[in-house]
């Protein structure tokens, strides 16, 4: 089978976990917004911030590492098994610190009075990382449909919950005072019941993943385990500055910003927004979770570089359809939220943007994973830590929230252009750079067009940007049927 044929339909049925599931987890979204106000929506932004997090320091790049040394010969039972048992001890490690320094972490997160919420958070973080290893197995053993059913599983029981809990039992109170549905119901637990929900689901999921494991001999191969360690530490390094990029905004915001500019009711108004990139989000996520796999298997064959260059291409051409889709019709879009936090439309564009460098910057990354040079992952992403962290300190406090959403444009902006230089020098890919950019600028062009339609009717001022998006599909069409129709008269 055609390799981009291969990791398109691999990348569709993880999607089907990936998009189609977390699309049902997002529409809770906007079922927060309506019901809670920024400031207490702020507090799930804020701790869930945590949660992205510590889920990759719990499971410290061991994915990657089974990855690599499960596809050498005869290595793939004990590398499991030896990733497995040491996430295992890692996890029961977390939970005897969460246990010993509760009462601290509750004073820090200024939730003293909701120490629960740590709980569950933390019971849930220790089984996501306990299954990691075996939904990469699936992964790696090309189990898409049974990956795909076990996500979508996790992802309706942690909806259904929610919808009961914050949904139902408030509609039966209002409607139905003689039904006793406080019985199974407190008004009181409000945001709580987000974690209640989000523990529930990880619980289900791990035992629907116990019979991958019954016939598993566990055993550890310390040996093995060192060696696997020391790949994945860079990598390590990689996805906890990644999530530092992606989360230290929301982390630091209520510390950053005045207290008389009301810091919570900001971060929940920023973390409001920034979901509604949330289709850019999803697709590179289920990109993400099929490309690993794939660029390492696709690397035996002998024309694997243009192959991952053509994946670079159609990978950033999808995410420019998807910039332009929502900004066009951002109206509808914007309605998924409640009207209070409209407000924050403007950091829409640049969110999106970070997330499209970000997904460029994964396609790129192949270069030092494939050359076991996984330092250099490590340096740039604590190079994008730094420009996070600095650009936050200095803008957030200025500016608020529109400050965070500068530093992810511009932070995914250059790590996106580092890894691409050093890709060059130490594993060439003949990426069609001209190409990439031309579509890229093109795309801006037509965005900065769009914005300057002013007219009041709202559906009116998208059917006039509508023929702005298809000019720019029927540009892409034209221009690569020709490129091919080249390619082909020059063999």
């Amino acid at each position: 089978m055609n390799p981009l044929k291969k990791l398109a339909g691999e990348t569709a049925i993880y999607g089907v976990s990936s998009i189609v599931g977390r699309f049902l987890n997002w529409l809770l979204f906007p079922v927060y917004t309506y019901i809670f106000a920024p400031d207490e929506y702020g507090i799930v932004a804020n701790l869930m911030s945590y949660v992205a997090l510590f889920l990759v320091l719990l499971t410290y790049g061991m994915e990657t590492g089974y990855f690599r040394f499960a596809n050498k010969e005869g290595k793939a039972e004990i590398t499991f098994t030896t990733g497995f048992l040491s996430l295992s001890s890692s996890t029961l490690v977390f939970w005897l610190l969460i246990f010993v320094f509760l009462n601290p972490l509750a004073d820090y997160l200024q939730i003293s009075e909701h120490k629960e919420y740590i709980v569950l958070l933390a019971a849930t973080l220790g089984l996501d990382a306990i299954t990691a290893l075996p939904f990469a197995k699936l992964r790696l053993q090309n189990r898409a449909f049974r990956y795909a059913g076990l996500k979508l599983i996790n992802i309706f029981v942690n909806v259904g919950i929610n919808l009961f809990f914050l949904v139902l039992c408030p509609w039966i109170h209002e409607k139905f005072p003689n039904i006793p549905i406080e019985s199974i119901w407190n008004p009181y637990i409000g945001v709580g019941y987000i974690f209640i929900a989000y523990c529930v689901a990880s619980v289900i999921n791990f035992l629907l993943l116990l019979p991958d494991l019954k016939f598993v001999k566990f055993k550890m191969d310390s040996s093995l385990l060192k060696e696997i360690l020391s790949y994945s530490w860079p990598i390590l390094i990689v996805s906890v500055c990644g999530q530092i990029n992606l989360n230290l905004d929301k982390m630091l915001m209520p510390n950053l910003i005045p207290e008389a500019m009301d810091p919570m009711y900001q971060t929940g108004i920023y973390g409001a927004n920034y979901k509604l990139a949330v289709i850019m989000t999803l697709f590179i996520q289920a990109f993400r979770y099929a490309f690993e796999p794939f660029f390492f298997a696709q690397a035996k064959q002998e024309n694997s570089k243009q192959v991952y260059a053509d994946v670079l291409k159609y990978f950033t051409l999808f995410c420019l359809l998807i910039f332009l889709g929502v900004m066009f019709y951002i109206d509808i879009v914007k309605l998924l939220i409640k009207s209070n936090y409209h407000e924050g439309l403007s950091i829409v564009p640049y969110v999106l943007l970070g997330n499209l460098f970000f997904g460029v910057f994964f396609s790129l990354s192949l270069w030092y994973k494939l050359s076991d040079k996984t330092k250099y992952g490590a340096i740039m992403a604590i190079i994008g830590s730094v420009i996070t962290i600095v650009l936050n300190i200095i803008l957030v406090p200025k500016i608020g929230y529109q400050g965070a959403a500068y530093a992810v444009f511009i932070c995914f902006g250059i790590m996106m252009v580092v890894s691409y230089l050093l890709g060059q020098k130490h594993y060439p890919v003949p990426y069609d750079i001209k190409r990439i950019l031309f579509y890229f600028i093109f795309a801006m062009v037509l965005f900065a067009l769009g914005s300057q339609i002013k007219i009041e009717n709202q559906w009116l001022k998208m059917l006039a940007k509508t023929p702005l998006l298809l000019v720019f599909i029927a540009l892409v069409i034209q221009k690569e049927q020709l490129w091919r129709m080249l390619k082909k008269r020059s063999k």
